[in-house]
Protein backbone atom coordinates (compact mmCIF):
# COMPACT_ATOMS: atom_id res chain seq x y z
CA UNK A 1 0.00 0.00 0.00
CA UNK A 2 1.57 3.71 -0.87
CA UNK A 3 0.59 6.36 1.51
CA UNK A 4 2.14 9.69 3.05
CA UNK A 5 2.60 9.82 6.49
CA UNK A 6 3.52 12.90 8.21
CA UNK A 7 4.75 13.13 12.31
CA UNK A 8 6.23 15.73 14.60
CA UNK A 9 9.41 15.17 16.85
CA UNK A 10 11.03 17.39 19.45
CA UNK A 11 14.32 18.59 19.28
CA UNK A 12 15.80 19.63 22.51
CA UNK A 13 17.46 23.60 22.64
CA UNK A 14 20.42 24.02 21.10
CA UNK A 15 21.06 21.12 19.05
CA UNK A 16 19.91 22.14 15.83
CA UNK A 17 23.77 21.97 14.19
CA UNK A 18 24.79 18.65 15.96
CA UNK A 19 21.01 16.92 14.96
CA UNK A 20 22.12 18.29 11.24
CA UNK A 21 25.53 17.28 11.23
CA UNK A 22 24.35 13.47 12.33
CA UNK A 23 21.90 13.63 9.89
CA UNK A 24 24.34 14.95 7.03
CA UNK A 25 26.37 11.56 7.79
CA UNK A 26 23.33 9.36 8.67
CA UNK A 27 24.55 5.74 8.57
CA UNK A 28 24.03 3.41 5.54
CA UNK A 29 22.17 1.04 7.00
CA UNK A 30 19.69 3.24 8.41
CA UNK A 31 19.39 4.11 4.85
CA UNK A 32 19.06 0.67 3.38
CA UNK A 33 16.70 -0.49 6.09
CA UNK A 34 14.41 2.78 5.68
CA UNK A 35 14.55 1.90 1.87
CA UNK A 36 13.98 -1.56 1.97
CA UNK A 37 10.99 -1.25 4.32
CA UNK A 38 9.15 1.18 1.66
CA UNK A 39 10.36 4.47 2.71
CA UNK A 40 11.26 7.41 0.21
CA UNK A 41 11.20 11.07 0.03
CA UNK A 42 11.58 11.06 3.09
CA UNK A 43 12.21 14.77 4.73
CA UNK A 44 12.49 16.39 8.30
CA UNK A 45 12.16 20.27 8.72
CA UNK A 46 12.84 22.19 11.66
CA UNK A 47 10.53 25.04 13.46
CA UNK A 48 13.22 26.80 15.43
CA UNK A 49 10.33 29.05 17.82
CA UNK A 50 9.09 25.65 19.28
CA UNK A 51 12.17 22.88 18.46
CA UNK A 52 9.52 20.59 16.76
CA UNK A 53 10.66 18.67 14.22
CA UNK A 54 8.12 17.93 11.35
CA UNK A 55 8.73 15.03 9.04
CA UNK A 56 7.32 14.01 6.08
CA UNK A 57 7.62 10.09 3.87
CA UNK A 58 6.24 8.33 1.34
CA UNK A 59 5.83 4.05 2.16
CA UNK A 60 5.17 1.77 0.39
CA UNK A 61 4.37 -1.88 1.94
CA UNK A 62 5.40 -1.70 5.68
CA UNK A 63 7.21 1.53 5.53
CA UNK A 64 8.99 2.72 8.78
CA UNK A 65 7.02 0.93 11.34
CA UNK A 66 8.57 -2.24 10.06
CA UNK A 67 12.55 -0.40 11.08
CA UNK A 68 11.71 0.06 14.49
CA UNK A 69 12.91 -3.60 15.65
CA UNK A 70 15.82 -3.51 13.80
CA UNK A 71 19.52 -3.27 15.75
CA UNK A 72 20.47 -0.67 13.28
CA UNK A 73 17.57 1.22 13.99
CA UNK A 74 18.30 0.90 17.50
CA UNK A 75 21.65 2.05 17.40
CA UNK A 76 20.71 5.21 15.60
CA UNK A 77 17.96 6.15 18.36
CA UNK A 78 20.71 5.54 20.83
CA UNK A 79 23.14 7.91 19.12
CA UNK A 80 20.41 10.59 19.04
CA UNK A 81 18.78 10.02 21.83
CA UNK A 82 21.00 13.46 23.54
CA UNK A 83 19.32 15.56 20.92
CA UNK A 84 15.96 14.49 20.68
CA UNK A 85 13.16 13.84 23.66
CA UNK A 86 12.81 10.33 23.55
CA UNK A 87 10.57 7.25 25.15
CA UNK A 88 12.03 5.17 27.21
CA UNK A 89 13.22 2.43 24.57
CA UNK A 90 15.11 5.21 23.13
CA UNK A 91 12.57 6.14 20.25
CA UNK A 92 12.07 9.62 19.19
CA UNK A 93 8.85 10.48 21.03
CA UNK A 94 6.61 10.82 17.42
CA UNK A 95 3.14 12.09 17.35
CA UNK A 96 1.58 11.34 13.79
CA UNK A 97 -0.44 14.10 11.76
CA UNK A 98 -3.33 14.15 9.83
CA UNK A 99 -3.33 14.74 6.29
CA UNK A 100 -5.63 17.85 6.22
CA UNK A 101 -4.92 18.78 2.02
CA UNK A 102 -2.60 17.16 -0.54
CA UNK A 103 -1.70 18.46 -3.66
CA UNK A 104 -0.70 15.84 -6.44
Amino acid sequence: MDKREAFKMYLKPGMKEEYKRRHAKIWPEVVKLLKDSGVSDYGIYLDEETNTLFAFQHTQGTGSQATGAAEATKRWWHYMKDLMETNPDESPVSIPLEEMFYLP
